[in-house]
């Protein structure tokens, strides 16, 4: 088995998806905090159903935001602005239910055991316990796995053909699935599947929609040469896909977070990253390492990287940082660990300051990933890192 071909799928959803409506407006309301208050506390969930926003969760803030005007606005930009589609940001009913965050957990995030040990030293505590992970592969020129890539990319075509009206027929809700074949040197060969589900318009014929898509959609994403006789394609399987959105499907924050990471080419500590701030190292953390394995890729350390890090509630140091290279690279694990760890200060103090994180920058990451956005200036994607890694490298 170790000497044959394998496939590896990743799908990728709009912004139009009732899930990613919650990701959006939980992380519109952390932006909204921020944007007052860089040290307010969020914890913000949302749920959608057929006419129906429900905000909840955990903030303590000194801003005043307008959180019905953030979901109203939110919804109606990603295009549910039409009674036809069940669903608008006019019409919705919104349910507000935030409490203040626990005291307990205020106490752990200000105070961190180290501060409570040595009273001369400062520390954040990390919000929560759990494992984050990072990874980066030198697949593509964004330093993400090729099918994970290629999935956002399709999706966000058909959105822009959406707006653009080059698909004039098309609604806010798709999806997208790509499927690449790998040799057992973990090198992608050729495209297997690609699946493309989109919402449309009632009029909309399968054939029309099979051929605007396949014209306007797969061909300019899809590089020629991932493709082949035996590449199987399917647009809208299910032959009809008039009823979208939350009227569909009802949603929730952080169900998508395999799409917001690595697509399964990595493994997942579990935590989402949607409406919460920095101290929550579910977020804070999987950004850093992120930051740490792509640099780790660039730096020539390896062709793949996955980087794992684990925290105690309350506690500033992490508890482990553990490297896989998968066994592309000439240095060991711990040799590399021992690199990081001189390069990258993971205390969650630290992470949020190089990193600035205390700034209203996480909306825009909430559809189409979080990580590989070359379109964004995200701080975790810098590859600031190069220079003293490959220093260490040499010694």
């Amino acid at each position: 088995m170790k000497n044959q071909n394998y496939l590896l799928t990743s799908e990728s959803v709009s912004e139009g998806h009732p899930d990613k409506i919650c990701d959006q407006i939980s992380d519109g309301v952390l932006d909204a905090v921020l944007e007052q208050d860089p040290l307010g506390r969020v914890a913000c969930e949302t749920a959608v159903t057929t006419g129906l926003v429900l905000v909840f969760g955990e903030i303590t803030t000194t801003a005043k935001i307008d959180i019905r005007s953030i979901v109203r606005n939110t919804i109606e930009k990603i295009g549910y602005n039409n009674s036809e589609y069940g669903f608008d940001g006019k019409s919705c009913a919104v349910i507000i239910a935030l409490d203040e965050q626990s005291t307990d957990i205020r106490e752990a995030v200000d105070n961190a055991i180290e501060t409570r040990k040595k009273t001369d030293q400062k520390e954040v505590g990390a919000g929560d316990q759990g494992m984050m992970i990072g990874y980066a592969s030198d697949e593509t020129p964004e330093y993400m796995p090729l099918a994970i890539s290629l999935a956002h990319k399709l999706t966000r075509k058909m959105s822009e053909c959406r707006r653009n009206g080059k698909i004039p027929y098309l609604r806010p809700d798709s999806k997208s699935q790509v499927t690449i074949e790998y040799t057992p040197a973990n090198n992608p060969v050729r495209i297997d599947t690609i699946v493309l589900s989109t919402q449309h318009d009632p009029e909309a014929e399968q054939d029309q929609i099979n051929e605007d898509l396949t014209s306007h959609v797969i061909n300019s994403v899809i590089p020629d040469k991932l493709i082949d006789t035996k590449t199987k394609i399917y647009v809208n399987p299910s032959g009809r896909f008039v009823t979208g959105g939350p009227v569909g499907d009802a949603g929730l924050t952080g169900r998508k977070i395999i799409a917001d990471t690595y697509g399964s080419s990595a493994r997942h500590g579990g935590g989402a990253f949607s409406g919460k701030d920095p101290t929550k190292v579910d977020r804070s953390a999987a950004y850093a390492c992120r930051w740490v394995a792509k640099n780790l890729v660039a730096a020539g350390v390896a062709k793949r990287v996955e980087v794992q890090v684990s925290y105690a509630i309350g506690v500033a140091e992490p508890v482990s940082i553990t490297v896989d290279t998968f066994g592309t690279s000439e240095l060991s694990n711990s040799q590399i660990e021992n690199i990081v760890r001189k390069n990258f200060d993971l205390r969650p103090g630290a992470i949020i300051t190089d990193l600035n994180l205390r700034t209203p920058i996480y909306q825009q990451v909430a559809a189409y990933g979080h990580f590989g956005r070359n379109d964004l200036n995200l701080p975790w994607e810098n590859l600031n890192k190069l220079v003293s890694i490959t220093k260490d490298i040499k010694l």
